[in-house]
């Protein structure tokens, strides 16, 4: 469904409008002088939202380790004995 806005509207809210546009997939056609001057659409398709109960299936879908997998380990072992020790008490507390 596309929506008229005011082209005052449309610049007042601008920001919103995008939002709405990115991520709802709502249209819009901005009125100036009481006819329509310009459209504003989605490049692409709004993306559903994910919730919590999809996240079983995003979980069986990513790659597993092999528990065979060392050179993983050791990477991640070595990446952790690089990072410099945290300090002990924050400067600014």
């Amino acid at each position: 469904m596309q929506t008229a806005i005011s082209s005052t509207e449309a610049v007042r809210n601008f920001s919103e409008l995008l939002n709405n546009i990115k991520y709802r997939g709502d249209r819009y056609t901005v009125i100036r002088g009481g006819k329509p001057a310009a459209s504003l659409i989605p490049l692409e398709p709004a993306r559903t939202a994910v919730t919590l109960a999809d996240l079983r299936e995003i979980m069986r879908a990513l790659p597993h380790l092999d528990n065979n997998d060392k050179a993983f380990e050791a990477d991640v072992m070595a990446a952790s004995k690089s990072q410099p020790p945290m300090p002990e008490a924050l400067s600014w507390e």
